[in-house]
């Protein structure tokens, strides 16, 4: 698989699809407006030319991890899952980060997804405690 990042609108746009199979009641206008921020970070994983699965990254500082890559975003299309394409993206990731000065790659992930859970605790990442919420209207 190749990977690279997406940079310009087209290759984004052709990525939207992938992203709404987790963000599904997002507009796809909306999906296609917060990657082009520019703290965001898109990559694209390419098989036969055609994107399989993506990564967003965003590189920020808090209190707990000094610098790290938030991992907002990681998804391969349905039709193509359990070929190890997330795999390959998150390791890209990892090495994507330790190349940026990153200490950590963190990420948050509903309770109630025990499978995804899973998947990373298998990749050695740690439950280091509990993200909590309130929707501001």
């Amino acid at each position: 698989m190749e990977i690279r990042e997406l940079t310009a609108e087209a290759e984004r746009r052709e990525a939207v699809p992938i992203l709404r199979q987790l963000w599904r009641d997002t507009d796809p206008a909306d999906v296609l407006e917060w990657t082009a921020d520019d703290d965001y970070r898109l990559f694209g994983g390419f098989v036969a030319g055609e994107v399989v699965g993506v990564a967003g990254v965003l590189v920020t500082h808090v209190l707990h991890h000094a610098r790290h890559a938030w991992l907002y975003d990681l998804v391969v299309d349905e039709s193509r899952r359990e070929n190890g394409y997330g795999t390959e993206l998150i390791a890209f990731i990892e090495e994507w980060a330790t190349e940026n000065g990153c200490e950590y790659v963190a990420l948050a992930s509903p309770s109630a997804k025990e499978a995804v859970h899973e998947y990373y605790e298998n990749r050695n990442y740690e439950k280091w405690g509990y993200i909590v919420e309130k929707e501001l209207h």
